[in-house]
């Protein structure tokens, strides 16, 4: 079994033989044949603590977030694409919305499905043990014990709500009499996910208040609120039910009810103090790549994954042809997905993230010392710049997996959502003090007058502010796959993703808003011998830069071709904004099981 923890010194032989059970029948239907049982492991904070460590075992299975939920969900929206959308197959089915019941990357029955309930499983016996034998309290471990059990949960349910729509609820431990259940209203579940937040939050303390909270890859209160905020934001926002697109009809989720309490939350974080962003973009992102662990920064939690799990920059960093001198990871490793081209010409030139999550190279062959230079590659294949062998401090020598974590939730999130809701509830001069902060961040103190303040004040109306917040999120958020649930819930999913597919022509034809952007781009090597100097990707850039430079043929229409552009979406993304339960668990659910969604 491998462990997704990094430091998991607590996971016993005989917690595994009492909580993951590998026969289910007999696990469900005999006596435990453990030496030890819930009243013993449950009423000592050591084996407790190793049994909600085996909760997060399930995030870094095989096929499940490592290799499967983390690399798939969220691509091609108006911001980021798989780079081989245009190619048929499974792997582009899921993310051109056109995922099929009998998908071969995921029809499974160790498929991420099966694993989030496997993890919910194992949440439920931990919140059912330490209830009943852990005494737990606010500022006790036991108490945090039973506050990380219910967050972990919640992150399992939130993302198989956010993946397949309405799913089973199983808030208890499974019975015989509780194997086979329907799918349940997402609604319900979002209602159980919000109040059992609210109970974790008393639970857990602030980053760093505690030991237990010194470290990103631990639950803690600012985490959790966040989450609460986002999760009150989407069960108040739109969805696709099988009747259509809507909003939720149960008046304890509507905006009026939801709204008020993630604006808590989110200013609640803000006002503690416990967290902040990072002075820099571009430090945020080295920090992650070093694997900076420590709690207090803009990380709020990430998923532990071991140096022998997780995908994050197999899947997605600045692609490496061949293992060189900055990894060892093996042959054509990142780079599944990247950037629309389009978002690095919309960013304003000035703004300091755009260099840092757009990458227009690759590294290509090693040379015979094993060394290898930057290539510039095509209009149609950019790069998140995010996620970076070459920041890290380590070298990655596994062949399958980088053991980087998942960055699952940042404080520029709480920002943006508190800039949101504040313009809902009370307009644009109320959401301008969150804005400001993350629009600070994004360019040099010497551009504030005119990037920051300016900026801001013309934005006049609630209408002017929620489309600077969508547009702030598209550019804070390219490449962590996170935009897709948030056009979901702004009913903007097909609309923005259409206004890309226009960009893109636009753009490749050098018309409307790209008129002015270069066709040549420039290229020579830099005295190390292996970056690249590039001229010509900044509009205005079109003076021949002289001797040394190699001139190419950029932004033209063979460059990007209509293939390309119209491989974005197969299926209108408002029909298909769930992947279908896959036919393995269909088959398996003694039919209690069925897919909507027009699957």
């Amino acid at each position: 079994m491998s462990l997704v923890m990094k430091k998991s010194k607590y996971i016993v032989l005989t917690i595994i033989v009492v909580l993951l059970g590998s026969c289910k029948d007999k696990f469900l239907d005999a006596p435990t044949k453990s030496a030890l049982d819930d009243s013993v492991i449950f009423s000592s904070v050591d084996l407790a603590r190793g049994a909600v460590d085996g909760i997060k075992v399930s995030f870094g299975e095989t096929n499940s977030y490592r290799g499967r939920l983390l690399p798939y969900y969220g691509t091609n929206t108006d911001i980021e694409w798989y780079n081989a959308s245009e190619n048929t197959g499974d792997k582009s089915d899921l993310a051109v919305y056109d995922a099929k019941t009998i998908n071969g990357e995921m029809n499974t029955t160790n498929n991420a499905w099966a694993m989030m309930y496997q993890g919910i499983e194992r949440a439920n016996l931990c919140i059912s043990g330490i209830r009943t034998y852990g005494d737990p309290q606010p500022g006790n471990e036991m108490g945090y014990l039973l506050g990380e059990a219910l967050t972990l949960r919640t992150i399992y349910y939130a993302d198989l709500l956010k993946t397949w729509g309405d799913v089973p609820a199983r808030f208890e431990p499974l019975t015989t009499e509780t194997i086979y259940v329907p799918k349940a209203s997402r609604d319900v579940i979002y209602k159980q996910l919000i109040a059992d937040l609210e109970e974790a939050a008393t639970l857990v303390p602030w980053p760093n208040e505690s030991g237990l909270t010194a470290t990103v890859e631990n639950i803690n209160k600012a985490f959790v609120k966040g989450l609460r905020a986002r999760l009150c934001l989407a069960a108040s926002g739109y969805s696709q039910y099988p009747d259509g697109v809507r909003r939720s009809t149960d008046p304890d989720l509507s905006v009026a009810n939801m709204y008020p309490i993630a604006l808590q939350e989110c200013l609640d974080v803000i006002n503690s103090g416990t967290v902040h962003l990072e002075s820099s973009f571009e430090t945020l992102w080295r920090s992650y790549n070093e694997e900076v662990l420590a709690a207090g920064g803009e990380s709020l939690w990430e998923i532990p994954f071991s140096e022998g799990r997780g995908r994050m920059l197999f899947t997605f960093a600045v692609r490496h042809d061949n293992n060189d001198q900055y990894q060892q990871n093996g042959n054509s490793r990142g780079g599944a997905s990247g950037p629309l081209p389009n978002v690095f010409y919309d960013y304003d030139v000035k703004d300091l993230r755009r260099d840092v999550s757009c990458v227009p190279y690759k590294y290509g062959p090693v040379d015979l010392s094993g060394i290898a230079r930057q290539e510039l590659v095509g209009l149609d294949t950019w790069y998140f710049g995010k996620y970076r062998y070459e920041w890290m401090t380590r070298l990655v020598t596994s062949t399958n997996d980088d053991g980087i974590n998942k960055m699952y939730m940042r404080y520029a999130e709480v920002l943006l959502m508190a800039a949101e809701i504040e313009n809902e509830l009370n307009g644009p001069s109320a959401a301008a003090p969150y804005l400001t902060q993350i629009r600070q961040r994004a360019f040099d103190p010497a551009d504030w007058s005119t990037k920051v303040d300016a900026y801001i004040a013309a934005l006049g109306s609630k209408e002017e502010m929620f489309n600077a917040i969508v547009k702030e999120h598209g550019f804070e958020f390219v490449g962590e796959m996170e935009r897709k649930q948030a056009l979901i819930r702004w009913n903007l999913l097909k609309t923005k993703i259409d206004e890309a597919k226009t960009k893109l022509y636009a753009l490749r034809d050098r018309t409307g808003e790209y008129a002015d952007v270069p066709a040549a781009v420039y290229y020579k090597y830099d005295t190390d011998g292996e970056s690249l100097v590039i001229y010509g990707l900044n509009r205005g850039e079109t003076t021949d830069p002289g001797a040394g430079f190699t001139s190419v043929t950029y932004v033209a229409p063979e460059e990007l071709e209509d293939t390309k552009i119209e491989s974005i979406y197969t299926n209108d993304p408002n029909t298909k904004q769930y992947w279908p339960i896959w036919q393995v668990f269909l088959d398996a659910s003694n039919g209690t099981l069925i897919n909507d969604y027009g699957y």
